[in-house]
Parts: C-alpha cells; sequence; structure tokens
C-alpha cells in the first residue's frame, strides 16, 4: 500500500516539474516576421544562399531558419523568464 502512495506522489511532483519548463515566447514584429518569410521562401525556391550569392545554396532547412532568424534580429533576442508575483 505504501508503494502505491509513493508511486502517486513521484508522479505527481514530475507532472510538476515538467509544468515549470516551458519558455516564455516573444512576439516578433511585422517586419521581423516579413523578412523570415522571404527568406524561408527563397529557401523553398531553392535561391537562398549562405553568405553571399556566390556562396553555396542552403540545403538543410535548419541553417535556413538559422539564417532567417539571423537576417530579422530575432537571434540576438533572448527569452526573458516570466516575472513572479509577490505574495
Amino acid at each position: 500500500m505504501k508503494d502505491k502512495a509513493k508511486k502517486k506522489v513521484v508522479k505527481h511532483l514530475k507532472k510538476k516539474v515538467v509544468a515549470k519548463k516551458k519558455a516564455v515566447k516573444h512576439k516578433e514584429s511585422p517586419k521581423a516576421k516579413a523578412k523570415v518569410t522571404k527568406v524561408m521562401r527563397e529557401f523553398k525556391n531553392e535561391e537562398l544562399h549562405s553568405g553571399s550569392k556566390k556562396g553555396p545554396k542552403v540545403s538543410s532547412r535548419k541553417q535556413a531558419i538559422a539564417i532567417a532568424l539571423s537576417e530579422a534580429g530575432l537571434s540576438k533576442k533572448k527569452n526573458k523568464p516570466a516575472k513572479k508575483k509577490k505574495k
């Protein structure tokens, strides 16, 4: 009987830990969103190059996302932790 109670408590605590780990997502400005959309469209049409237009074409989706965020200036922003309420 004690084992069942321990399992319930452990399961309950695990759920609490998982709930606390959710990240806070910041909103993109309209200009940044447009830039990301433009770069991802270039990737889809196989026109996106790494570096300058003379550089090799980007074949990886992850690399295209990194380029898009970098050009939009979103790679520099950091997620701010949520403010805690005082009791």
